[in-house]
């Protein structure tokens, strides 16, 4: 098909990126340590890092993994919040020739064992919050290094009173952990010190991250992305966005995680390439927390979910800001709500801009023009180098104005699933594209609208819940009988999960179930309704059909 959206793109927009401008992921962060040494690259709670900082503490963690005889490709996780040991960690694994697995760290012991066993991780960077989970699991895995990091280990001897004490109160919330063969972040660097990071040679083929996401078979998967991926997807963004040269440094608002792909890729890698100064906030659901952080800085750059946006406008003093800085609102990971896209317009005098991909695009697919002046209520359009097509079932493309799955093709695609190469041949088509499971419809200008999603995944705060998981867990409590998992719609999360349970144990209660699952599953999964039924309503060779339950409450 003829790409209709070219016609739309913003005059000075290119139609294509060149991928071939970096060798490779740890090629484009190295240009940025070189290029902006002296500048700040992040800040979090008051303490600064210059990039000069993390290329010499990055090299260190990375000469300290080499030591340990990792093999080239060897997969380390990161199990971090948004602290400035994030992006040292992610530095050093890619400069070590190694593979990021970035985990979730309010995972539950059987979600982490599964994405280490998955992947085949064989060192983790945890902070100690979170330590007690890897206890629990590492005998059953094949992780051999673990780094413990405190919340201290970067912010420097004299932190400020205010910080002090949000170290203190942090410490105080540790669970108690033993991991006798653990290092200490500070001794990794100190020890790193002493040795000198070997280069490695990487390519565009090499694997940059596992991005792990959930699947129609109940459990995560990690996406492939390589080292081309992740650049391509950093200069098509910057392309779009257009920036002109700057008088003062661009301000990136850091406060989804950078476990994310959204936040890695627009944030992280975006704002380094940009030479950005990235403000991490490592507790967004801070609110009155989170706004004092961003009285204190001249914010450009701000991604966000619908949630985060909301949330921000429901706070009295978030109102009394300065937007006149703020030149790019980015919305993306769940669909942008009208009303609050209409509240953020006229309190900051910036439109949302809202866009749409997903783990496995790296993730940005399309994107509407900066210059929007209202909410469009579309995805926007292919961004440069994107190919998009509207699918019927059996993958021809739909004429224009008709509904279909939506699918991507582009060099931000990934490779594939990570040893799932069943769920790789049935989400790709044999000419490239992805398959995303949404359903849209493209109009004349190459603008598309979603209109309904062919998976039944559901989508909490930007977060992927999928049913197939969440019932795998609830069918094993010993009180029930059959599950139905399905999303409904949330003002506050956009989505949130329902079961419909038929219960084993006469007696199982709400309570009880809530209970269990605030063992087993992360706090975005966990069902927020639950409502026993008799019995499910099935197909006549007994599939639950979780799409007439959606039907039964949308009607009613």
């Amino acid at each position: 098909m003829e790409k209709i959206w070219l016609k739309s793109y913003p005059e000075g927009v290119p139609t294509e990126i060149d991928v071939h401008q970096y060798r490779s992921v740890t090629h484009l962060l190295e240009e940025s340590f070189s290029k902006f040494a002296g500048q700040n690259a992040y800040v979090c709670m008051d303490k600064f890092l210059t990039y000069g900082e993390l290329d010499k503490l990055s090299q260190q963690m990375g000469a300290w993994l080499q030591s340990k005889g990792l093999h080239p490709g060897a997969r380390v996780a990161i199990m971090l919040p948004n602290v400035l040991q994030y992006p040292v960690a992610m530095a050093a694994i890619l400069r070590a020739g190694y593979t990021v697995v970035n985990v979730n760290p309010l995972y539950t012991p059987r979600e982490l064992q599964h994405q280490l066993v998955d992947s085949g991780s064989e060192a983790i960077i945890v902070l100690e919050n979170f330590a007690t989970t890897v206890e629990q699991v590492l005998a059953h895995t094949k992780v051999k290094h673990v780094i413990v990091a405190t919340m201290g280990d970067l912010l420097g001897t004299f932190k400020g009173a205010l910080v002090n004490l949000v170290v203190r109160k942090v410490k105080k919330m540790v669970p108690a952990y033993s991991l006798p063969t653990a290092v200490s972040f500070k001794r990794v660097l100190a020890e790193g010190a002493r040795l000198t990071l070997q280069p490695v040679k990487q390519g565009h083929d090499d694997i940059a991250f596992l991005q792990y996401t959930g699947g129609t078979t109940g459990v995560s998967k990690g996406a492939v992305l390589l080292h081309r991926n992740i650049i391509a997807n950093v200069l098509q963004n910057e392309a779009w966005l257009q920036f002109k040269p700057q008088s003062e440094q661009l301000v990136f608002v850091c406060a989804l995680p950078l476990y994310h792909i959204y936040s890695l890729t627009i944030s992280a890698f975006m704002g380094m390439r940009m030479g950005g100064l990235n403000l991490l906030i490592p507790n967004p659901r801070d609110i009155p927390g989170f706004v004092k952080e961003l009285a204190k800085y001249r914010v450009a750059v701000f991604p966000a979910v619908n949630t985060l946006y909301n949330a921000l406008l429901n706070n009295a003093d978030f109102a009394k800001l300065d937007f006149s800085s703020y030149s790019v609102c980015n919305g993306g990971g769940m669909a942008v709500q009208q009303a609050v896209a209409d509240r953020w317009l006229k309190l900051t005098g910036k439109a949302i801009i809202e866009g749409y991909g997903m783990s496995e695009t790296s993730p940005v697919a399309t994107v509407n023009r900066v210059d929007i002046k209202e909410f469009t209520g579309t995805i926007g359009l292919p961004i440069p180098s994107t190919d998009l097509r509207i699918l019927d079932d059996d993958g021809k493309e739909v004429p224009l104005g008709q509904a279909g799955e939506i699918a991507i093709r582009g060099p931000q695609v990934m490779a594939g699933y990570w040893n799932r190469a069943d769920e790789t041949a049935k989400s790709m088509t044999e000419d490239g594209f992805f398959k995303t499971g949404d359903v849209g419809v493209m109009n004349e200008k190459g603008f598309t609208r979603i209109v309904d999603r062919k998976k039944d995944m559901i989508i909490v705060s930007g977060f992927n819940v999928y049913p197939n998981e969440v019932e795998g867990v609830i069918a094993s409590h010993p009180g029930v009988l059959e599950v139905a998992c399905i999303g409904v719609p949330d003002k506050h999360s956009g989505e949130a999960v329902k079961l419909f349970v038929v219960r084993k144990d006469p007696n199982l209660t709400t309570e009880q179930l809530l209970d269990f699952c605030k063992h087993e599953l992360t706090a975005y999964k966990k069902p927020k309704y639950i409502e026993f039924r008799d019995e499910l309503p099935k197909t006549n060779v007994g599939k639950i059909l979780r799409r007439q339950l959606r039907d039964e409450k949308a009607a009613a």
